[in-house]
């Protein structure tokens, strides 16, 4: 005897989206199921309504389901007036954030002599920001764990690019860490720039003492060296892997060694899940 379509729904509601999605091909009663309002309400963040009244897309239509609004939360929303981006990971189910520039706290980037703002045609928000020259290097963002996905293991990246103009970035490594309410800081060293041989050359006219200095930062930070990852949107990222709700503090900065250095264009930060069997920042 086949279950009644709304039993069907309500076990369904208790999987996941993966789960859901091919369920629907066993049959017309799982499929049927599957599209219910009762599963999908089940999937959506608690402050879904809160979420898409923040959208800066004020034409967005009416949803005619809630399968419907969890499909487009799932396209990536840019939220509070264009400052974060809010997105929904379409088999998982859980949530990530886009932190720009403009909402990130970004040591002297309101004095045009060491940061430029400008609309960039490659990034996912209106403007971005590049440094030019500094040798205080300190970028901090900050969100809260109650929006977050709870217990889920998640990582926050820097996502930066690094421009034709870029130097001093490969010296000295910059410090990332992480810290949830009162807890420890969670802390890495990694370089903002890959190494260049040419470029390396070129340095060696202006830092005489750049091998003692690169070997005695290896000491420090290890053999390994960390540096930025390319993203499949073209953009690079550098970070930290890392119930009640507490504020979330990332930081890189690259203060010790007053090292000028300039050329790289920041997007924002990223705090994403993890993906499954990987350690990182529980939040509950």
């Amino acid at each position: 005897m086949m279950l009644p379509e709304a039993c069907v729904a309500n076990i369904l509601s208790f999987t996941t989206p993966a789960d859901i999605f091919s369920s629907s091909a066993v049959s017309s009663v799982f499929q049927f199921a599957g599209d219910s309002d009762l599963v999908w309400e089940k999937f959506l963040p608690p402050d879904y309504s809160q979420v898409v009244s923040r959208s800066t897309d004020h034409h967005h239509p009416n949803f005619s389901s809630k399968k419907e609004l969890y499909r487009y939360l799932c396209e990536s929303i840019l939220i509070d007036n264009g400052r974060k981006m809010f997105k929904i990971e379409k088999l998982s189910g859980k949530i990530s954030y886009i932190l720009s520039a403009r909402d990130l706290s970004i040591t002297w980037s309101d004095q045009q002599h060491y940061w430029s703002w400008n609309p960039r045609s490659d990034s996912r928000f209106s403007e971005g920001v590049e440094l030019i020259m500094t040798d205080w290097l300190e970028i901090i963002g900050k969100i809260q764990t109650g929006v977050l996905s709870p217990n889920t293991n998640y990582d926050a990246y820097l996502i930066m690019k690094v421009t034709s103009r870029a130097y001093g970035l490969d010296l000295v490594p910059a410090e990332t860490w992480i810290k949830v309410g009162n807890g420890e800081k969670k802390t890495k060293s990694t370089y903002l720039s890959c190494l260049d041989v040419k470029k390396q050359q070129m340095e060696r006219l202006f830092y005489g003492q750049r091998e003692q200095r690169r070997a005695m930062m290896d000491k420090v930070v290890g053999s390994h060296r960390r540096e930025p990852e390319v993203r499949d949107d073209g953009w690079m990222e550098t970070g930290r892997e890392g119930g009640e709700d507490m504020e979330v503090v990332m930081s890189l900065t690259e203060v010790k060694g007053y090292q000028l250095k300039g050329g790289i264009a920041i997007d924002g930060i990223e705090v994403r899940p993890k993906p499954p069997k990987s350690e990182g920042l529980l939040l509950y």
